[in-house]
């Protein structure tokens, strides 16, 4: 047999230093995640901190950003971190690309001096846990009509407001939060222990129980112009963020279909039924072969980016668009393709599908729903805005 991203020979793309990076994740996750991640599912509970604090000694947090305790690493080599953590989990990768591609890029981004030396270096060691404050109950897809203000009162800034879905925000020692004032659009770097600020876990959920996920109230928070991100000028630096943390999506979802499609071609080479297995059936042989597919071009579409980015510096939104939009979408079709080929076996927290599929549910929404993504790439293609 032969594994779905060999028959292509990718593995050839990488360099050394770039499969060393992905082969200590992988470890990690198979270490450190695998064996409980189907319990913290179940539980809804996730030993967040500790994972923090082991993903901070390895140099994951922020891993792609430079300086402040940073590895400055390349951005295929933040992907492929995104890859296997998500082959893990979702919610697990979550953790990584909250605390690093949007709560620490936009201090790292748009912060002080003294902003960026007080958070950045505990957040990259994974000391201090960080969330990032933009979507809120009424407005998600619509940021520009936010409804958290903030208002000078003296030399004081006074937020009211709030933001949900916000993950990591029961635990988080500093939210990023984004408000609009008479200038526009503004950003803060919170401490969550300043009076007015609260953050209740969201419960019952189906998808992401790997992952804190929270409902953060500002009522009256007041803080000093110090607290305020000086470089976040309008709508498009929280923009940006979210373009930030959409390519570790790219890779990511990869991974949680590389998952599913290794699960599954391990059940249906071992799996029999009229007495030989699964496998050996047309119809069977064409799914795998079509996910392969799918998989194999996704990793590609990634691949490319993230060489175009570590070569130019950035991409372009509707480049993250179409990769965010592509694999997304193919991984959970992937993810549902393999549940039925497990059969009933394939609905069981035994096998990772099931969660999987769930997670990407999330993930098919969270950081630019596949409307908005396709509205992007229509608008570059014809010049026409259709969000309005």
């Amino acid at each position: 047999m032969v594994a779905p991203l060999d028959l292509l020979d990718v593995e050839s793309l990488l360099s050394d230093t770039e499969r060393d990076i992905r082969e200590v994740v992988r470890r990690v996750a198979d270490d450190r995640v695998r064996p409980d991640v189907a319990e913290w599912y179940e539980k809804g509970q996730t030993p967040v901190r500790d994972l923090a604090l082991e993903f901070g000694k390895l140099g994951l947090l922020g891993m792609h950003l430079t300086g402040y305790g940073c590895a400055g690493a390349s951005a295929v080599s933040y992907g492929l971190a995104c890859m296997e953590l998500e082959a893990a989990d979702s919610g697990v990768r979550s953790l990584v690309s909250v605390q690093g591609s949007l709560a620490m890029y936009a201090i790292w981004k748009f912060g002080s001096e003294e902003q960026k030396q007080r958070w950045l270096p505990g957040m990259a060691a994974g000391e201090l846990i960080g969330c990032f404050g933009l979507t809120e109950p009424d407005h998600g897809s619509d940021p520009a009509n936010m409804s958290t203000r903030a208002r000078r009162d003296g030399a004081d800034w006074v937020l009211d407001g709030g933001k949900m879905w916000i993950t990591n925000a029961p635990l988080a020692d500093v939210a990023v939060i984004w408000a609009r004032a008479e200038e526009g659009v503004v950003g803060f770097a919170v401490p969550t222990d300043t009076p007015g600020f609260s953050a209740r876990e969201i419960k019952r959920k189906m998808s992401l129980r790997a992952s804190s996920t929270g409902e953060i109230t500002l009522e009256g928070v007041r803080l000093p112009e110090s607290a305020r991100l000086p470089e976040a000028r309008g709508l498009k630096a929280p923009l940006s963020c979210l373009t930030e943390a959409r390519f570790g999506i790219i890779w990511g979802s990869m991974g949680a279909a590389r998952d599913c499609l290794r699960v599954a071609i391990d059940y249906a080479t071992t799996r029999e039924q009229f007495g030989r297995p699964i496998g050996g059936f047309q119809l069977t042989q064409a799914k795998l072969a079509d996910m392969s597919l799918e998989l194999q071009k996704g990793f590609l579409l990634a691949l490319h980016l993230g060489r175009l980015r570590d070569s130019t510096g950035a991409l372009r939104p509707e480049q993250v668009s179409i990769g965010k939009l592509n694999n997304v979408r193919e991984a959970i079709a992937i993810a549902r393709t393999c549940r039925t080929i497990l059969g009933g076996n394939g609905i069981s927290g035994e096998y990772p599908v099931m969660r999987h599929a769930n997670n990407l549910e999330s993930v098919l929404t969270y950081e630019g729903t596949s409307e908005i993504h396709q509205l992007v790439i229509g608008q570059k293609l014809t010049g026409l805005n259709a969000f309005a």
